[in-house]
């Protein structure tokens, strides 16, 4: 018999659904949230929301309006989306029957929304279990959008066709992989394709939109299909609807990066198309089209091409620079805000940074390719888990803001940027009358667009530029008292570009003329009345630090008695960027910052602030990280301060693996922020490098819970990231506080080999993957060392994972310089043990460590390579020219520290062993 809901648990279900979405009702709410929760444990709890969602009218017995029952449908549409992606246990088959009869039902709905829920769930279903969990479904969406029959609803075209759309989203490789002998993609991408011909226009703009998830990917579908698919593409860039041509324009921009050879030929015609688009009255065309000179002005050979269009581009570019008349009303920004409390909604979400990857040079590199991106980056979207349809009615607008979005303005000032670092001084010579006309202009924001203009292209044009410094910058520095915010803000931006031609000026009288004006011009603007002048000057003088560097040194106190000031002043948003200001200064100026003046004046704000910050906050981020970066400059004056922070780091550690602990032992918990560990993590190593090792080794051997347990449960975290600044951590600590990691080696050893093994690097996380490799390597090689004979256990594997990564083409070349400094050291004590393998990896090791600048770490790994061939001289008749080369190199240094000075003597010695073949 087919399953049938009960009536009572039906109706207590409905009315827990329609309460949980309700905005007025705060405590039915909660409660509804409550019971819903409870509800999770009903094995038919999946039957009944498909059963509400995939109802049209209201069951019999429920009594509600359409409006109400609108809301029942969205939410257990929801809850179902959610179920299928969050539970634990497989989903009843029966349940799986339901979803599979309801879904299609739902995507030929009359209501848009609950069209848009369909395909949502459809694609988590997908996701969930990939494409042969339900075989049938691909097949009966393209069926519905051909609607070879004729008898397919408008409606139901719709939304069959923006599920595809979303599954082709949320699945890109499970449809590019092969599944039974054949690509789905190579059957889907021509039935797309077909589809842009459709005469719905969301159809079409919604085929396109699936089209554009591939056109940037080199598959074989695409390689096959590409020909036909530019057939289509030139008919739709005339379509009337908005939404087709912004996926044409979509689709033109990423065939730049991927198929530069199709476009090359239709250049000029593209260029009169991309400005007509760019002139469109809706800005997300107009957005769209702007992205295309980004996209090509950062092709490595295409940019070229657009010489003889320049002149027609850049105008169009400036004209979309000035604040739209919506923009200026939405912005609100002429008033004085600064005694304002920040609602948290208008408060940025902090991430943490990813800790940096230790380099076989000694030094650190960052983890993070977007790390230094440009001021025009997109904004952070926060609601990546949100998918279409589920906050469209619920949203309160707050993105309208231009300042928090990525609008027209922004994205043509990113293209004057990029045209001016490709074309240099031409670009210069276009704006130079735009800019004599408007840098004065009465109108603010025509006066504001041309600071934005003089800014974009200070990288670019800056030789050009150069000669007008002088009289530009100190009406910039004027500029910073302009009645209206919005162009104070801006040109604080735009000082801050050119910071570094005035802290490059050596000539005193000029230092004084531009460099201190400026600099203070900015630094007085970190107090504006106005929080987003504020904030864009904390910004700016964090970007000048950056240039200018140790020059700032003669300037540290009233720069940072300013900072003081800012933290006594500062509401919650502008907190974070002054974080980012203190620890540019600590990194630039280093042990200058010790002095006693500065302590006194900086850590008191810096400690009060810590005071005031809970564990939960997501301010402890930038805190934790800034606090890092001024432990290191302070080095052991950091001492005072040290054993409060280092113990609310190892509780803060402490705290978030149990919450992970209690997670797995219950689903319905909510997950910990890892952030809070990889930041915590991080501080700890850059104490422990900054104190005496007597004092970092007391920190450590007083910790509780005790400390290497909790840096191997961190080293075993599933996070990528909280691996990384683990295995950095136990660099650090085999390098400062050695006796006391020493007893724990044999636990933490099984973990560090596992992490070694290449297998569990997985595809989708590559990237961060090989950071934790990296570290793990560097950490081995950091223990070799000093444990030195007592490697000998963990030797075998080892070597045989070093060498599996020193032979691999595909892994990063600082992970394979970190795998060989590694296994050179792991010659200091264990030279017999290795040298019976010595002819099948001398080449290897040779051929990385030639990469490698001169340091300390290499010189190690070659002591210990030297001990290798002290007991096995003959394996090197293959390798041995390479070795006496990099013996050369080495001599023709200057060996100043022990361990190079060791070397030099282990070189001879050897070298006398080494036989002459």
């Amino acid at each position: 018999m087919a399953w049938q809901p009960s009536p009572e648990s039906l109706n207590m279900l409905a009315a827990c659904l329609k309460d949980s979405l309700s905005g007025f009702d705060k405590a039915a709410q909660k409660q509804a949230e409550i019971m819903l929760t409870q509800a999770k444990t009903n094995p038919d709890i999946n039957n009944y929301l498909v059963y509400l969602f995939s109802s049209q009218e209201p069951p019999s017995g429920l009594q509600c309006s359409a409006e109400d029952y609108f809301l029942i449908r969205s939410s257990a549409a929801i809850m179902l989306k959610n179920n299928i992606k969050t539970s634990s246990k497989p989903i009843p088959e029966s349940s799986l029957a339901l979803i599979k009869m309801g879904i299609p039902m739902c995507l030929r709905d009359k209501n848009a929304q609950i069209r848009n829920y369909a395909g949502v769930i459809a694609t988590e279903m997908i996701r969930r279990g990939g494409i042969m969990s339900w075989p049938e479904l691909l097949p009966e969406l393209l069926k519905m959008i051909g609607n070879e029959s004729g008898q397919v609803t408008n409606e139901a075209q719709e939304g069959a066709m923006a599920a595809m759309a979303k599954i082709c989203e949320d699945n890109t490789k499970m449809l590019e992989r092969e599944l039974n002998g054949e690509r789905p993609l190579n059957f889907i991408l021509p039935k797309l394709i077909q589809a842009t011909k459709s005469p719905l226009p969301k159809v079409r703009a919604h085929a396109l939109t699936a089209i554009n998830v591939f056109t940037a990917r080199k598959s074989q579908a695409m390689l096959n299909s590409i020909d036909d698919l530019l057939q289509h593409l030139f008919p739709l860039a005339s379509d009337s609807n908005n939404d087709v041509r912004r996926q044409v324009c979509r689709a033109f921009a990423q065939l730049v990066e991927s198929r530069p050879d199709k476009i090359q030929p239709h250049l000029p015609d593209l260029v009169d198309y991309i400005i007509t688009q760019q002139k469109s009255d809706d800005e997300d065309l107009a957005t769209d089209a702007a992205e295309f000179w980004l996209t090509v002005g950062e092709h490595e050979h295409l940019w070229h091409s657009l010489t003889p269009y320049i002149s027609k581009i850049i105008p169009v570019l400036l004209e979309c620079m000035v604040y739209s008349a919506e923009d200026i009303a939405l912005l609100g920004g002429a008033s004085d805000d600064e005694d304002e409390e920040d609602l948290e909604k208008d408060i940025k979400p902090q991430f943490a940074k990813k800790s940096a990857t230790r380099q076989a040079n000694g030094g650190e590199g960052s983890a993070d390719p977007a790390q230094n991106g440009n001021a025009y980056e997109k904004l952070a979207s926060m609601d990546d888990d949100l998918e279409e349809g589920e906050i469209e009615d619920f949203e309160d607008g707050d993105d309208a803001n231009p300042d928090e979005r990525w609008t027209l303005r922004k994205c043509s000032a990113a293209a004057l940027d990029v045209f001016a670092r490709d074309f240099r001084d031409p670009v210069f010579e276009s704006i130079l009358p735009y800019l004599t006309k408007n840098l004065k202009h009465n109108d603010w924001p025509y006066r504001e667009a041309a600071v934005l203009a003089l800014g974009a292209v200070a990288e670019g044009c800056l030789n050009v530029v150069t000669p007008h410094l002088p009289e530009l910058v100190p009406y910039l520095i004027s500029l910073l008292n302009d009645p209206e915010p919005v162009v104070r803000q801006i040109t604080c931006w735009t000082l801050g570009r050119y910071s570094a031609w005035a802290a490059d000026l050596t000539d005193p009288t000029q230092k004084q003329l531009y460099f201190e004006p400026m600099m203070e011009g900015i630094l007085t603007k970190m107090l504006d009345p106005n929080k987003k002048v504020q904030e864009a000057g904390a910004s700016a003088f964090a970007n000048l630090e950056e240039k200018a560097g140790k020059k700032l040194e003669p300037y540290s106190l009233p720069i940072i008695q300013q900072y003081v000031r800012c933290f006594k002043k500062y509401k919650d948003r502008n907190m974070y960027i002054l974080y980012d200001c203190v620890q540019t200064l600590a990194e630039h100026i280093g042990p200058v910052l010790a002095r006693p003046e500065l302590v006194n004046e900086l850590m008191p704000a810096l400690i009060e602030r810590w005071t005031k910050v809970s564990d939960q906050s997501r301010e402890l981020f930038p805190l934790l990280e800034c606090l890092s970066y001024v432990a290191m400059a302070l080095n052991d004056a950091f001492t005072p301060y040290a054993q409060p922070i280092f113990v609310r780091c190892v509780n803060i550690i402490h705290q978030n693996l149990e919450a992970s602990l209690a997670l797995a032992n219950d689903p319905t918990l909510d997950a910990p922020d890892k952030d809070f560990l990889v930041t915590s993590l991080d501080l700890l190593s850059a104490i422990i490098q900054a104190l005496d090792p007597a004092k970092s080794s007391a920190l450590v051997r007083e910790s509780q819970p005790a400390f290497f347990e909790l840096l191997t449960f961190c080293m075993e975290d599933p996070t990528d990231e909280v691996r990384q600044s683990a295995y950095a951590l136990l660099g650090d600590c085999a390098k400062y506080v050695f006796e006391q990691l020493q007893p724990s080696l044999p636990s933490i050893f099984p973990v560090l080999l596992r992490q070694l093994d290449l297998d569990g690097v997985l595809d989708e996380d590559i990237d961060s993957g090989f950071g934790v490799v990296n570290n793990a390597c560097w950490s081995a090689g950091e223990i070799a060392i000093r444990h030195k004979s007592n490697m000998a256990p963990y030797v075998p594997e080892l070597f045989q994972r070093f060498i599996e990564i020193l032979t691999n083409p595909a892994i990063p070349k600082g992970v394979t310089e970190n795998a060989a400094i590694a296994l050179g050291r792991l010659g200091l004590g264990n030279g017999d043990l290795l040298a019976p393998q010595l002819a099948n990896f001398a080449e290897d090791f040779l051929n990385s460590m030639d990469e490698v600048d001169p340091s300390d770490e290499k010189a190690t790994a070659f002591r210990g390579f030297t001990a290798i061939v002290e007991k096995n001289p003959m394996a090197m008749e293959k390798s041995l020219l390479h070795f006496f080369t990099s013996i050369a190199r080495y001599r023709d240094l200057k060996l100043r520290s022990e361990t190079k000075s060791g070397l030099h003597e282990d070189f001879q010695k050897v070298s006398s062993l080494l036989p002459v073949f």
